[in-house]
């Protein structure tokens, strides 16, 4: 039996890449076709992928020229699955003519011709109309924005508010036929979404304003301090046939995806339990210490190590206790305990107390280990008992962070989809739950 391997994106899956896997299958008597995953792709900085690797792989499937479909996730993988799944041919377009010529060492190589007239990026350029978006709030977070929003296909900011006139300004000015307007509800009238970037007790205010409006909304974590409030905001959302999600960088980042998958495969067993922690010394005057905009260490720093807890072991849990160490209306530490059916998961935030920051998964059959700062992940180690089964993966962490939240949310907008699977709704009415717990002093007891 002769095998052929080719590899693509497939995105916007179209009759060029119909007429090539045809060509390819025809070369032999099995197909196999590799679909680059979406940390591949943003690794090699395709930050306007249209579909997601599922959406990819079945719409690869249905064209019923693919024997089996694999996920190509790294560089030289090519030459490891030539040689894992014994081929006889590598396939490619015509546009990449030489460019694996290096494969010859390793099976035949050839290079099929496209069709013309047709491709994956003009289909985007054709379809694709910009998403107009407005910052609300040009604080230090928003600075970073625009420039992480360039590297994402598909946005275009035209507008910025901040209560001071100035901030909106100066922000203003640096992108590009960017309008400061005067109120939100100007900015409202010229945009399809907005990103609001304001202190956290006037974020349920102005999501609310937007959805009422009409606009998709990108909010910075914590989405809101009360779960009642986050479950009457998703809901509107659906009403109004509109996108709203929570923009935590950690829970979009490529490598922490990665590991929560990995985790939920089963390759440290069950988990048991989860320690994560985050810890800054930070100047006491600021908004950050102040009880009458939400300061402290939970509110400012809770949604990242309630993340990986949440997004393994559920919502479900049995009961939270917090310890918290306060000072001046704020908790300058804060330390929670979760108990699930069969886990306890830990966390701890300090805005004025130092801890390492790292996060610990547990499980029956070895843990996974993430070093500070965890929460901007680009490495991890899997730790067995044998130590020759450990394993460490590396990735890369591009700009600020921001421009994975940008481009799910873009892509939130562009498909329909009213929840991603990074950072579900559920999950952000829970940690709003947890928000709510403190600020309630529910189960809570002081050190």
């Amino acid at each position: 039996m002769k095998k052929v391997i080719t590899y693509g994106t497939y995105d916007l899956l179209h009759q060029g890449h119909i007429n090539l896997l045809r060509r390819a299958k025809e070369l032999g008597d099995y197909l196999i076709v590799g679909v680059t995953s979406d940390s591949f792709d943003r690794g090699r900085g395709k930050l306007n992928v249209r579909n997601n690797v599922l959406e990819r792989v079945e719409a690869v499937k249905a064209t019923g020229y693919a024997d089996e479909v694999i996920i190509e996730d790294y560089v030289g993988q090519k030459i490891d699955d030539i040689q894992k799944y014994n081929v006889d041919i590598f396939a490619i377009g015509s546009d990449w003519e030489g460019l694996f010529d290096y494969l010859n060492e390793f099976t035949k190589v050839v290079y099929l011709p496209r069709t013309e007239g047709i491709s994956s990026t003009m289909l985007r350029a054709e379809s694709t109309t910009d998403v107009k978006l407005g910052i609300i709030g040009c604080g230090r977070v928003a600075t970073r924005f625009p420039k992480e929003a360039e590297v994402v296909n598909g946005v275009k900011i035209i507008a910025t508010y901040d209560i001071e006139k100035e901030a909106a300004e100066r922000l203003a000015s640096k992108v590009g036929g960017c309008e400061a307007c005067s109120s939100v509800d100007k900015l409202l009238e010229s945009v399809d979404a907005v990103y609001i970037a304001t202190p956290h007790l006037s974020h349920y205010g102005l999501i609310k304003q937007s959805l009422e409006a009409g606009k998709h909304v990108l909010v910075e974590t914590p989405m809101v301090l009360n779960g009642t409030q986050a479950k009457e905001c998703f809901e509107l959302a659906e009403q109004k046939g509109v996108i709203l999600m929570e923009a935590n960088k950690t829970a979009h980042c490529p490598a922490f995806n990665h590991l929560m998958v990995m985790i939920k495969s089963g390759v440290i067993g069950e988990v048991v339990d989860i320690e994560a922690s985050l810890s800054q010394l930070l100047d006491k005057n600021g908004r950050e210490f102040d009880p009458q905009q939400a300061g402290g260490a939970l509110f400012e720093q809770g949604s990242y190590p309630l993340l990986p807890i949440i997004k393994l072991m559920g919502c479900d849990y049995k009961d939270l206790t917090l310890y918290s160490r306060m000072e001046n209306g704020v908790d300058i530490h804060t330390k929670g305990v979760f108990r699930y059916d069969h886990a306890v998961c830990s966390f701890k935030v300090g805005l004025g107390v130092k801890t390492e920051g790292n996060l610990v998964i547990s499980g029956t059959k070895g843990y996974a280990y993430v070093p500070a700062p965890w929460w901007l992940t680009d490495y991890f180690e899997l730790r067995y008992e044998d130590q020759n089964k450990n394993q460490k993966y590396f990735y890369k962490w591009d700009g600020a962070g921001l421009r994975y939240e940008i481009q799910e949310f873009i892509s939130c907008i562009v498909n329909k989809r009213f929840s991603t699977a990074r950072l579900r709704r559920r999950e952000s009415v829970c940690m709003a739950n947890v928000m709510q717990q403190f600020a309630e002093r529910s189960n809570f007891l002081e050190i």
